[in-house]
């Protein structure tokens, strides 16, 4: 308990400045880049109550995965942005993992490839319905849980992301042809998956 509330701490802090540093880049795709302020104001409660559920119930080998996907729960609710530069450590994380468990690659590349493909499909049939973020997101948790987590994890987003943009709409924040953002629904589904393995 007390790795996970020291852990969580710690990395807050770094991982708040990462964001930071990376919304300053001058190629940073901020939806909002003149409200950084205003919309980070919970980010670092965020941040900590994620990472600090996530030390404490996921096994070790999935704490990096809690760590970035923390991350990038904060930045998609903050900017619907996803950034490659999280998403490819992430990714290559994700591979050392399932190797270090001897979990079969061919069927996590497989996994991937399909999550994303089918997304992509999404993003063209949709016009832009989902964005290039989400797209890599999947595929990359293709990586880290395999073809049945993966399903999984996308029926409960859809789900858990859905009833949210209803709610956003009835409560007048939100109207039909607004953005959502379904990434932390795919962030934090992948997290609860990931936690209880």
């Amino acid at each position: 308990m007390l790795t996970a509330i020291v852990l969580s701490a710690v990395l807050t802090l770094a991982g708040s400045r990462w964001i930071d540093f990376l919304y300053r880049m001058p190629t940073a795709p901020l939806t909002f880049p003149d409200e950084i302020s205003t919309r980070a104001r919970f980010r670092k409660p965020l941040l900590a109550v994620l990472m600090f559920a996530g030390f404490a119930s996921a096994p070790e080998i999935y704490w990096a995965a809690v760590f970035f996907l923390a991350l990038i729960t904060a930045t998609d609710f903050e900017q619907y942005v996803i950034f490659d530069r999280m998403l490819v450590p992430f990714a290559l994380i994700g591979i050392l993992a399932a190797v270090y468990l001897g979990l079969p690659l061919g069927e996590r590349f497989l996994a991937a490839a399909v999550g994303g493909g089918i997304f992509l499909a999404i993003a063209f049939v949709s016009r832009g319905g989902i964005g290039g973020g989400d797209i890599k997101l999947v595929a990359t948790l293709g990586l880290w849980l395999g073809a049945e987590n993966l399903l999984n994890v996308v029926i409960y987003a859809c789900i858990g992301g859905g009833i949210a943009a209803v709610a956003l709409i009835l409560a007048g924040k939100k109207s039909r042809d607004s953005y959502f953002a379904y990434g932390p629904y795919f962030a934090l589904a992948a997290m609860y998956f990931l936690c209880t393995q």
